[in-house]
């Protein structure tokens, strides 16, 4: 497992489809905002059926990504 630190607004990315922002700190709290092609299937864990986890199997979309030219996260105002 990667662990990372990052500050209100900062960006990472994973791959060339995926980008995940810090958008709101708050009550330890974090809310990230997350941009990925339709085809890319974002779950929250806890959506996960329990044997699923158990199994190590991840959500998968019913189609495969996309590759070529890759997402780039719009820039917040």
């Amino acid at each position: 497992m990667l662990v990372l630190t990052r500050k209100l607004m900062e960006r990472l990315y994973i791959g060339d489809d995926v980008c995940v922002t810090v958008v709101r700190l708050e009550g330890g709290q974090v809310r990230l905002g997350i941009e990925a092609p339709r085809e890319v299937s974002v779950v929250r864990a806890e959506l996960v059926p329990e044997r699923d986890v158990a199994a190590g199997v991840a959500p998968r979309a019913a189609r495969p990504a996309r590759g070529g030219a890759g997402l780039r996260c719009r820039e917040s105002s």
